[in-house]
């Protein structure tokens, strides 16, 4: 808190007006999937969990798993896999190989094509798992029905390798059914952004070997934080104070600065998230035109210092940053990895030889953060105890619950996103020739 910009009494301020949404959100933990708030209650929906895990089991041994889907559909579930298993899981060769097929792109749906063809031709056992609320979307739909082609044109058993995860009833669902495919339901009030929790996420994350049960604990524990009543205690609450605190101060741009290269993905399932939970045109009530938001950047350290340290320093004080670094002692621990011990080397850049990588990135993260204060560029910093299933579950949670804070701060509704079907219309209304 001490380089937020952001003192104690300006904090408690902007708090007040969250003990009502703190209410409101403790009455949404008793009610099911009534409320807009309930993607609060997925980790503990045990059918959900039991549904995915069995589903997971069933097709244990598989040899990639293809997610199709975009946005919500899938940003939930690249961040999770990225951050536990890497973002080099598809060359390490340990367990399934997963693939992600979101936007209609010819080339890299040639190359997916080509490496899928590849595996079915050594005997590879391929799953494609399409993910739509309602299959309407016109990127998920087109890839889904390529794919499942490719499937039973090389696969016998086709069909018991390809799931459908949608909202139940749904005209995607019906198809799934007619088609005989296997099927997980959404609850229907659970929007994309917020489902990664949910069967979008929990499937295909068993699927390829994470420990999903730990990502759902992680979660429960934070959900219980953040439903506290004492700001001091609940991180979700904080830091919607905080941001809606530097967006009245004329800082638009919230950047998301993770000094751990595997969660970049992280970053980009939170930008979604904060661009379609804040970024409204119209306030709750729809009475008055607010075009309110801010903007969600990502940025990797150490490498951005590389590369955009010079305008977040010296350039405009638009920015409220947040700095997520993992504990170097204990997420790299005895297998750190470490610079070899060579005098010549010394003399290129000093005090290296034989330090722990993870020394060298806590350095680095120091430095940046003092620099951050030295320039009065305001930041706050969110600490990891590694990137595990638990931390990472922990994480999700608090940014979702921080996002339906902020929204009662802001005035706008966190649950809703009018303006995305804006060019959905326009595509379809193309395609039609009209």
């Amino acid at each position: 808190m001490a380089h937020s910009g952001v003192s104690a009494s300006q904090l408690r301020d902007h708090s007040k007006a969250l003990i009502f949404e703190i209410a409101e959100m403790r009455d949404a933990a008793e009610e099911g999937y009534s409320n807009d708030r309930c993607s609060i209650n997925l980790p503990f929906d045990k059918k959900i969990a039991k549904e995915a895990s069995l589903l997971a089991k069933r097709h244990k041994g598989v040899d990639a798993l293809v997610v199709v889907g975009i946005g919500g559909s899938n940003l939930g579930t690249i961040a999770v896999q990225e951050a536990v298993l890497g973002k080099l899981h598809n060359q390490a060769g340990v367990g399934p190989k997963v693939f992600y097929s979101d936007t209609v792109d010819t080339y890299a749906m040639k190359d997916l094509l080509r490496i899928l063809a590849g595996l079915r031709k050594a005997g590879k056992t391929v799953v494609v798992n399409g993910v739509s609320k309602s299959g309407g979307t016109t990127e998920t739909t087109a890839n889904f029905e390529i794919l499942t082609e490719f499937l039973r044109k090389t696969d016998r058993r086709a069909d018991e390798h390809i799931v459908v995860t949608s909202d139940e009833g749904s005209p995607f669902w019906k198809l799934a059914e007619k088609k005989g495919y296997h099927r997980l339901a959404i609850p229907k009030k659970v929007g994309g952004r917020y489902s990664v929790m949910s069967a979008v996420g929990q499937y295909p994350l068993r699927a390829i070997g994470v420990d999903v049960d730990q990502l759902l604990k992680g979660a429960a524990d934070m959900r219980k934080a953040c439903l506290g009543g004492d700001i001091g205690k609940n991180p979700a609450a904080q830091r919607a104070a905080l941001l809606h605190h530097h967006y009245l101060h004329g800082k638009n741009i919230a950047d998301m600065f993770y000094f751990c290269p595997d969660l970049e993905s992280v970053g980009r399932w939170y930008r979604q998230l904060m661009g379609e939970s804040i970024g409204k045109e119209w306030d709750l009530r729809h009475k008055m035109r607010v075009q309110c938001g801010m903007t969600p950047t990502v940025s990797i350290g150490s490498t951005d210092l590389h590369s955009m340290a010079q305008l977040y320093l010296g350039g405009p004080v638009d920015k409220f940053t947040t700095f997520v670094t993992l504990d170097g002692k204990r997420s790299a621990g005895a297998g750190g990895v470490s610079v070899p011990r060579d005098k010549e080397y010394e003399a290129l850049v000093p005090h290296i030889q034989g330090r722990k990588l993870s020394e060298l990135m806590d350095a680095i993260y120091q430095g940046i953060s003092i620099a951050y204060s030295k320039n009065e560029r305001p930041y706050c910093h969110v600490g990891l105890h590694g990137k595990d299933e638990y931390q990472i579950g922990a994480l999700l949670q608090m940014h979702m619950m921080e996002m339906m804070y902020l929204g009662r701060l802001l005035g706008v509704n966190p649950f809703d996103q009018p303006n995305v079907e804006a060019y959905k219309v326009e595509t379809k209304r193309i395609l039609a020739g009209k």
